[in-house]
């Protein structure tokens, strides 16, 4: 059958925390974090140019499990967050690792974003750190430091705004413009004079009644979607107004009937948008994901089940391929890791295959 998942060689070796596509249109490359302490750099296409099992072409060790990773201005520059509460750059060319700033706390997000040339780090510290990368910015400045009314579990980005979900369903949405600014005035030399009260562009609170797990905007720069831990995924608007707000909506997804006919209901732990269509995939605790057409309202494609709990998703940055990262979830209260169950699995996607069908 054509289109089939293909499994990657040399995956970690403890549960995946992230894993993202070079920016770059026409690129097969990705990175993974995990817990095994490591980042790691795949080529997916072989000498042919056919997805394989992949290639591993660099991996990098860090002090602590890495919670996440994205590339920066090109592909050839990646930034990690981790337990180790640093911030880093990795120069993919050189192998070079630089810490931009460190935390007082594990980081659990980072995200560069390329319209305004800064990164903006989410630590468990209840900061956001935003560092400016500007090729004049003074080689010694430190970041601004926003705080945080509480720890954020999940943050995602558009070409103007950043979204933060947080504990006690608290979600601020940000101005990058507005961040970037600040920073750029910000001399950068004085570590309590950079903490700056940075009023949110939005203060929301979630639809979801429980843990936010994961944020994701959408390509077009109108909206999000969130998931809990208990089987959910809210869509919302960034637009105010009232007609706005009552399109949002939230649903019930990633649940299995048991034994006793009583649902299972499993956490959403991945979103991720298709940079071309607009929709949707969401990966479970059930080890089940599926495809959204958010705006109609209605899934359009579920995958087999893959046995082990979903813990990231991406699209690449044409839209040709998704990657799917297995990794066992702890859900039934073990936390140990058996030899085989981390795996990373690549699809290139039928030409309508993420298109939604009731998209025209």
């Amino acid at each position: 059958m054509a289109h089939q998942f293909t499994e990657l060689a040399s995956p970690p070796s403890d549960a995946i925390s992230a894993l993202k596509f070079s920016p770059e249109p026409n690129s097969t490359r990705i990175v993974v974090s995990s817990w095994d302490k490591n980042v790691y750099l795949y080529e997916l296409q072989d000498e042919n140019g056919k997805i394989g099992e992949g290639k591993l072409l660099q991996k990098f060790e860090h002090r602590a499990p890495v919670l996440d990773v994205c590339f920066g201005e090109n592909e050839n520059v990646i930034y990690t967050a981790g337990l180790d509460w640093d911030v880093r750059k990795i120069d993919l060319y050189t192998s070079e690792q630089t810490v931009l700033s460190s935390h007082e706390a594990g980081v659990r997000h980072v995200i560069y974003s390329r319209e305004h040339n800064i990164v903006i780090s989410a630590s468990w510290d209840s900061t956001l750190h935003v560092h400016m990368l500007d090729a004049g910015a003074n080689p010694d400045s430190l970041p601004i430091i926003v705080p945080l009314p509480s720890k954020p579990f999940s943050m995602s980005a558009t070409a103007t705004k950043l979204v933060v979900a947080m504990a006690s369903r608290a979600l601020h949405i940000y101005d990058l413009k507005a961040l970037a600014l600040l920073t750029a005035q910000s001399d950068g030399t004085a570590p309590d004079g950079n903490r700056v009260e940075v009023e949110p562009w939005q203060r929301r609170e979630s639809s979801l009644k429980f843990m936010t797990r994961c944020v994701a905007c959408m390509p077009d720069d109108a909206g999000y979607a969130t998931s809990s831990i208990e089987g959910r995924i809210a869509v919302e608007w960034f637009d105010p107004s009232p007609e706005s707000q009552e399109r949002k909506y939230a649903f019930k997804c990633h649940r299995q009937t048991g034994e006793d006919g009583v649902d299972v209901v499993y956490p959403v732990n991945a979103l991720t948008f298709h940079p071309i269509f607009g929709t949707f995939a969401s990966g479970g605790g059930d080890g089940v994901v599926s495809m959204w057409d958010g705006i109609h309202k209605r899934r359009f494609r579920q995958y087999p089940n893959y046995h082990n709990s979903i813990s990231a998703l991406a699209f690449s940055a044409d839209g040709s391929h998704m990657a799917v990262a297995v990794s066992p979830g702890f859900e039934d209260g073990h936390d140990e890791v058996p030899e085989g169950t981390v795996k990373i699995f690549v699809r290139k996607l039928g030409e309508t295959e993420a298109k939604g069908k009731a998209a025209k």
